[in-house]
């Protein structure tokens, strides 16, 4: 048997009646199987690993993993939990729920319009049968992708979901992993694509056993914001990496999905680990497109080829927070934190974002004293998921204050116009659809010496950020920040927000109308920045089909309108003959009929 062949992780299913259990210790010296009231003990492999097959599993069983110490783990590589990240894993059959929608083939790319949700707080009930519930009204809105933040079970039942340590595992609070099927299965029938964001950079702190079971399952020199960093260049550790992402996206049947702050994934194998991901699930999933998006906060692109078809060899697209950043600063002025690197001129910063992918191409930036990024302008426009808020940059803000709450309504619907008739793809973060003001607080459910640590942490955060320290943070373990996350439906009801999602309706209908059409043949950004006056942004994208212009205002002064060719597409408020402020005008050429 080859290195390559071992399985060392997981609940293996042989046949229908028989299970066998795989766990790598290198750590302990022996290890039993304990699987309902009875406690087996596992046979070492010699690597490290244990093994252990057993004849008549009911699905539903729960099993521990005891150490030679006595103490009862869950499974690292847990499908299911009986309770909370500490308790017992459950066996579960991978057949157990029917497909319906078993015709879904998926969308294309360039059709996205992505929808941000967090399980726990989209519904008053934040679970993911109350989210499939509401499933029709995304549909009808004009949403193409839902992605869901992180659900991989976690300690507590609140949280964002990235100190997930149960990799594998839906979590618990939120519902069954036939429940989540159920939420997939239901988007597509409804011509939905679901992604999920995974977390592959750290384990969170409560319930992660791997440094007791394997030591060096992480890197001893390695670390990251969030914890140990992982070795990746062990076969154990990478073989668990690897499987992740292949086991949401074939047993779940998710559509794509988002890796988190990949550019603390730090490996120093001949091939990046995250190289060996992409490549697998295009070897292994080739009945349907899957959507690959990246957070990285280096600007690079040499993750992100495209083929002469337009279509990606890795990973989709590259989560553009330099658009949002320096688009925060224009409308907002804040320039603390983060914001300081586009604190100067940040209408060109906006402009070679919206024309040329990211805005620091190589440049020093302020806040680093470092170069930041590459030359971006021949990727594709399809290369990058642009947002102008979402769970980070309104989470991270001390008091979750929604961009609503901070500009107003008028430059606010400036500025949803602007993302989503641009040529990238947009991402709506949920409730900004229909103008939500309610915030998106940082919440935990931790407890004792690690709800103090957090709590403390959490007001470190600011200490540079504008009189946050003043107002004080709320406590992120507290049962009310995380009721008061979530997302205010009643608001739909009246006329601020059924106004709203009207704006919100009828931007994508043109969006998919006549943006969409330009993307099919779009090889490169194709963007010109024009000439325009301070706290204005005017760029035009010359495609193969068409020439899309866009412009926008939101300084304090009318400026002269820019040359826009085409006819006029969208204007807000109305039409003008110069840019006055908080206005916006987006016009359209036609190209190649062909």
């Amino acid at each position: 048997m080859t290195a390559k062949s071992i399985t060392y992780w997981g609940c293996e299913h042989v046949d229908a009646n028989t299970v066998r259990f795989h766990l790598w210790a290198s750590g302990q010296e022996q290890v039993s199987l304990r699987l309902n009231d009875e406690t087996l003990a596992m046979h070492p492999t010699g690597d490290g690993g244990f093994d252990l097959t057993v004849d008549y599993v009911k699905p539903g069983s729960t099993y521990s993993y005891i150490l030679s110490d006595g103490t009862a783990v869950p499974d690292p590589a847990s499908r299911a939990q009986q309770g909370d990240v500490n308790g017992p894993s459950l066996v579960c059959d991978p057949d157990s729920y029917v497909w319906r929608n078993t015709q879904w083939r998926g969308r294309r790319w360039e059709e996205s319009v992505v929808y941000e949700l967090h399980i726990g707080t989209f519904t008053p009930e934040g679970t993911f049968r109350a989210a499939t519930e509401r499933l029709p009204y995304l549909a009808s809105l004009g949403i193409t992708m839902i992605e869901l933040m992180p659900v991989s079970q976690a300690g507590g039942n609140r949280g964002w979901g990235y100190d997930g340590v149960l990799l594998y595992a839906p979590h618990s609070a939120y519902g069954t992993p036939d429940e989540l099927k159920a939420f997939v299965d239901a988007a597509h029938g409804l011509g939905l694509s679901v992604v999920l964001d995974i977390v592959l950079n750290h384990f969170g702190p409560e319930g992660n056993y791997l440094p007791r079971l394997s030591p060096d399952f992480f890197h001893p020199e390695r670390m990251t914001p969030w914890g140990n960093g992982i070795a990746y260049d062990v076969a154990p550790v990478r073989q668990f990496i690897t499987d992740v992402p292949l086991y949401w996206l074939k047993e779940f049947r998710f559509d794509g999905l988002r890796f988190d702050a990949i550019d603390h994934i730090t490996d120093s194998s001949e091939k990046h680990v995250l190289e060996e991901i992409a490549e697998r699930i295009r070897e292994e999933i080739t009945d349907r497109p899957v959507h690959l998006t990246t957070e990285d906060s280096r600007n690079i692109i040499s993750l992100h080829p495209y083929r002469e078809d337009g279509t990606p060899e890795l990973f989709t697209a590259e989560w553009n927070d330099d658009l949002h950043n320096a688009i925060h600063v224009l409308a907002s002025g804040e320039t603390h934190a983060w914001y300081r690197d586009f604190a100067h001129q940040p209408e060109k910063w906006v402009a070679r974002a919206l024309a040329e992918g990211f805005s620091y191409q190589g440049e020093i930036t302020p806040r680093h004293r470092e170069p930041r990024g590459v030359k971006s302008i021949d990727q594709p426009p399809v290369a990058f998921v642009d947002f102008i808020q979402n769970h980070d940059q309104v989470g991270n803000r001390a008091h979750g204050d929604r961009l609503l709450s901070l500009i107003g309504e008028k430059r606010t619907k400036v500025l949803l116009a602007a993302l989503l008739l641009s040529p990238h793809i947009p991402l709506l973060f949920m409730g900004e659809e229909y103008g939500e003001t309610r915030p998106f607080l940082f919440f935990t459910d931790f407890h004792g010496e690690l709800a103090r640590a957090v709590r403390e942490g959490r007001a470190k955060e600011f200490a540079d950020h504008a009189s946050h320290q003043e107002e004080g943070v709320p406590d992120p373990n507290s049962p009310e920040t995380f009721n008061r996350s979530k997302l205010d439906w009643d608001k739909l009801n009246q006329p601020e927000g059924e106004s709203w999602l009207n704006f919100t309706r009828h931007l994508l209908e043109l969006r998919q109308q006549a943006i969409v059409p330009l993307l099919a043949t779009a090889r490169s950004g194709g963007g010109k920045v024009l000439e325009t006056g301070p706290g204005c942004v005017a760029v035009t994208w010359t495609f193969p089909r068409g020439t899309l212009s866009l412009a926008f205002n939101v300084g304090g002064h009318t400026e002269e309108m820019p040359d826009l060719p085409g006819e006029t597409l969208f204007a807000w408020p109305e039409i003008h003959t110069e840019l006055r402020p908080d206005t916006l005008i987006v016009r359209l050429a036609p190209g190649e009929t062909h």
